[in-house]
């Protein structure tokens, strides 16, 4: 079965950075976007950051300029590199995988659907 699997969480200060990794293993269809989105407390699970198969990458208006969305296709890893970190960015990351992508796929995550990891956790204060 599909697994996803997030590190690279943590404490970091304001204005500082932080990378997130996700290691897929499983029988990933090569033609699904994956994505990273977060939940803060008592807070809805909103989109971060997704990358097409085609590499297309699509952010939101809150972390664009400050996060990267990468993958490393051969070794089934996708990144979120995030730097001029916020408070308000402080929350459990997800990484997913879906057919579904692009847009609505930031926008409406459907955490119900697709493929999930187990969430990790980052702090800014």
């Amino acid at each position: 079965h599909v697994q996803l699997v997030e590190s690279g969480g943590g404490s970091a200060q304001a204005g500082g950075s932080l990378r997130l990794s996700c290691a897929a293993s499983g029988p990933l269809n090569s033609n699904v976007a994956m994505g990273w989105f977060r939940q803060g407390h008592e807070k809805t699970r909103e989109g971060v950051a997704t990358i097409g198969s085609d590499g297309a990458a699509y952010y939101a208006d809150s972390v664009k300029g400050r996060f990267t969305i990468s993958k490393d296709s051969a070794r089934n890893t996708l990144f979120l590199q995030m730097n001029s970190l916020k408070p308000e960015d402080t929350a459990t990351y997800y990484c997913a995988a879906s057919f579904r992508f692009g847009k609505p796929w930031l926008t409406d995550p459907q955490p119900n659907a697709g493929w999930w990891g187990q969430g990790t956790q980052v702090t800014v204060s």
